[in-house]
């Protein structure tokens, strides 16, 4: 039998968006708003995208590139509190295997000058797939992608 590995990390992100809170928490609330910042690498499509937001809700996202890579986000919410805070925990696949599970929460603060948000994120990253470092590039490359979403509107 081979030996299996299990590391847990976790990483924090913080920013800052000149937009109200309202505005910044309506874009994790619906497949279609999700869908403008929500998206794999460059070249990947989407083929499947539900979400059902609400407490014991579930999201899943499914896409694929050209050259055979699949991804999937299943994830199931637990808390939701408007415009403040969203609990999630979701688990990822690369060509059907799990990569990862984590517990993320999204938290949305008012200020001055918009919203602070902050993403924090716990994951168990079996058999060397994936690590936090990744995730949290990742993830930062999504928040990009958020706050242009934003912009556009």
């Amino acid at each position: 039998m081979s030996k299996r590995s299990t590391v847990h990390d976790t990483f924090v992100i913080n920013r800052t968006f000149a937009f109200r809170p309202e505005l910044v928490f309506a874009a994790w609330t619906s497949a279609e708003a999700k869908s403008q910042w929500f998206v794999g690498p460059s070249g990947w499509q989407a083929k499947l995208r539900e979400l059902d937001f609400r407490v014991g809700g579930r999201e899943q996202v499914i896409g694929e590139k050209a050259d055979g890579f699949v991804s999937r986000f299943d994830a199931r919410y637990h808390e939701i509190v408007p415009n403040q805070r969203i609990v999630y925990v979701y688990d990822m696949y690369v060509n059907d295997r799990q990569i990862s599970t984590s517990l993320a929460t999204i938290e949305f603060e008012e200020q001055a000058a918009g919203t602070a948000l902050v993403i924090t994120e716990q994951g168990v990253f079996p058999n060397g797939l994936e690590d936090a470092r990744s995730r949290e590039h990742g993830t930062h490359g999504l928040i990009d992608q958020l706050e242009r979403a934003l912009q556009l509107q």
